[in-house]
C-alpha cells in the first residue's frame, strides 16, 4: 500500500507543478517584502499576507493539528497541505508588491 501511495502523489505533485511554483515564489518574495515594509519603503502594507503567514507558521508549531502527526505520512500530509494552501493565497496577496518591486528602476528582478 505504501508504495501505491507514494506514487499516487508524486503524481498529483507532479500535476500540481504550477502551485508549487507560486508557493515558491511566495516564499522567496515574503522575506524582501518584510524588510521593505520594516524600513518604510513599501506602502500599503499587505497586512492579510502578514496574518496568513503567521497562520501558516502557527500551524506547523501548534501541537494539535487537523490530524495528528503521530499518523507517520497522514499527519504530516495536512501539515503540507495547508500551509502549502496558505502560502498560495499568499502569493496571490502580494502582486502589489511584485508590481512595485520589479516596477522600480533602481531594483532589478534575481
Amino acid at each position: 500500500m505504501a508504495p501505491l501511495s507514494t506514487w499516487w502523489l508524486l503524481r498529483r505533485l507532479k500535476s500540481r507543478v504550477w502551485a508549487t511554483k507560486r508557493i515558491v515564489r511566495a516564499l522567496k518574495l515574503f522575506i524582501p517584502m518584510t524588510r521593505d515594509v520594516i524600513r518604510g519603503d513599501f506602502r500599503p502594507i499587505p497586512w492579510s499576507a502578514f496574518g496568513m503567514m503567521a497562520l501558516a507558521l502557527g500551524y506547523l508549531v501548534m501541537p494539535f493539528d487537523l490530524i495528528p502527526d503521530f499518523l507517520m505520512l497522514i499527519g504530516v500530509v495536512d501539515d503540507v497541505l495547508i500551509v502549502g494552501w496558505l502560502l498560495n493565497r499568499i502569493d496571490q496577496r502580494l502582486e502589489g508588491y511584485r508590481a512595485w518591486k520589479y516596477t522600480d528602476p533602481d531594483i532589478t528582478p534575481s
